[in-house]
């Protein structure tokens, strides 16, 4: 190992060890002070890492940075993570919580405030060190959020290098890093990810997003299609959890495409010139198109060739036009066909979103699957229903790991005020994705935990038989 990564895996180690001694409180203390960090400094930190990465929209990164480090503090504060955390007196088992150590996390370009920042409290929640290695594209906006995360655990007694990040990013520092510490968090593109599970080290990685979103026949369109566009516009759609793909009822078609109208997302014509242009601007040989990505649905139409068009004469005869409304969110466009038969099946980061009809709703289920089998398998779906029985249906039939329901996708599948699901920017995909957990990342998965077995009175199987 460089002589450069060994200095901060020694400071990391030493401010490890006297973080090991805290009480609940001053864990709880240091978390909050990272929160408060990013939360007072939401816009600024907003603004420098869209002009930095070029990359997202600053209002939504803004409300992005305030929102996450406010519910991930919450929903940390109440949790048990220093000392005895846990006791089963039925089976005279006590858990007793003890650090990982130091953890390297690995950043995107696409969330360069919001990742370091979750990451670091959940780390800080369990006691340990954690140096950060920030996207090439991002070093400034992710520098400048360790500085301010620094400055405020600074003001409440934390070791010095608790926090860390690296100055001098490159491939080698990265493997390096990863390759030194104790648990390696790893969030970003598949190629990083790999990277971190070959690193010999406990890895934590996410998969790729494509997220699925049934539409049921039950369902308000004016209350369900407000939440995708939403959703797929979000930050200019490089949210991995957001909405790419729409499969909703053959008949409803028709109001489907006034509702998206409505909420300033442009439908394309069944034209193939049109669509061919589209899913040739978003895709090269390689994937992505990476200038495209996190760019605004009028730069995705220029790079199509799709001009653009005032929306004079109300959301339907927009829709007819060969180009888009000039104040478009969103382009949506019929795909050819699920899975494999479309490239537009799989994800795209940039606010574009497919349409598939269905005319049963194992026929929905089934596009979904075809989908997330080309891309996405393990992450999420998103369904509009009240239908208990589809609901299971979807839950039993589809291969992820988070399912919401009459809720914006790409806002509260990372958790929300109003679901169950652990606040976090991480979010694991299971075996599906190549990934470790089928989960939420949070403190839990960045503590041990001692288990104290006592001897029973009495033989707890003694009813069994073979």
């Amino acid at each position: 190992m460089s002589e450069y990564i060994q200095g901060y895996i020694d400071r990391a180690r030493a401010a490890q060890a006297e973080a090991e001694r805290w009480s609940q409180a001053e864990a709880d203390r240091a978390v909050n002070a990272v929160a408060k960090a990013i939360y007072d400094n939401a816009e600024d930190l907003a603004r420098l890492a869209v002009d930095e990465t070029g990359m997202g929209v600053v209002e939504d990164k803004f409300a992005k940075n305030r929102n996450k480090a406010r519910m991930i503090a919450a929903d940390l504060s109440t949790k048990k993570s220093v000392g005895v955390i846990g006791r089963d007196e039925a089976v005279g088992v006590t858990e007793i919580a003890k650090p990982v150590g130091v953890v390297a996390a690995i950043t995107p370009v696409t969330n360069p405030i919001v990742t370091p920042m979750g990451n670091a409290m959940f780390s800080l929640k369990g006691r340990n060190a954690i140096v950060i290695t920030p996207h090439h594209r991002a070093v400034r906006a992710s520098t400048r959020a360790v500085e301010l995360m620094k400055a405020g655990l600074k003001g409440v007694g934390a070791p010095e290098h608790i926090i860390q990040i690296i100055g001098e990013q490159s491939r080698d520092n990265t493997q390096e890093l990863i390759a030194s510490a104790d648990v390696v968090i790893a969030t970003g593109g598949m190629g990083m990810v790999k990277a971190a599970y070959r690193s010999g080290k406990p890895a934590l990685g996410v998969g790729a997003g494509n997220v699925q979103c049934i539409i049921g026949r039950d369902a308000d369109l004016t209350e369900a299609v407000p939440m995708i566009v939403d959703g797929r516009a979000f930050d200019n759609g490089i949210i991995c959890a957001a909405e790419q793909s729409i499969i909703f009822p053959a008949e409803m078609e028709g109001e489907l495409i006034d509702a998206l109208a409505a909420n300033r997302a442009a439908c394309l014509p069944r034209d193939p010139e049109a669509v061919s242009s589209l899913r040739d601007a978003l895709f090269t040989e390689d994937g992505m198109n990476r200038h495209l990505v996190g760019q605004s649905a009028q730069a995705v139409a220029a790079a199509a060739g799709l001009a653009e068009t005032a929306n004079a004469n109300g959301p339907a005869a927009a829709n007819s036009m060969a180009g888009i409304p000039a104040d478009t969110r969103v382009i949506a466009v019929f795909a050819d066909g699920a899975g494999a038969a479309d490239r537009l099946s799989g994800e795209k980061m940039c606010p574009v979103i497919s349409l598939y009809p269905y005319e049963t709703f194992d026929e929905a289920v089934a596009i979904a699957k075809a989908n997330l089998e080309y891309e996405g398998k393990g992450h999420s779906v998103s369904l509009h229903t009240g239908d208990e029985a589809h609901i299971e249906y979807a839950g039993t039939h589809l291969p992820v790991s988070r399912i919401l329901v009459n809720q914006c996708c790409a806002t509260n599948a990372g958790g929300s005020f109003y679901n169950g699901l652990a606040p976090t920017n991480t979010l694991g995909c299971g075996s599906w994705g190549n990934n470790s957990i089928s989960e939420n990342l949070t403190y839990k998965h960045l503590i041990n935990i001692s288990r104290v077995a006592t001897r029973l009175p009495d033989d707890r199987f003694a009813w069994f038989e073979l």
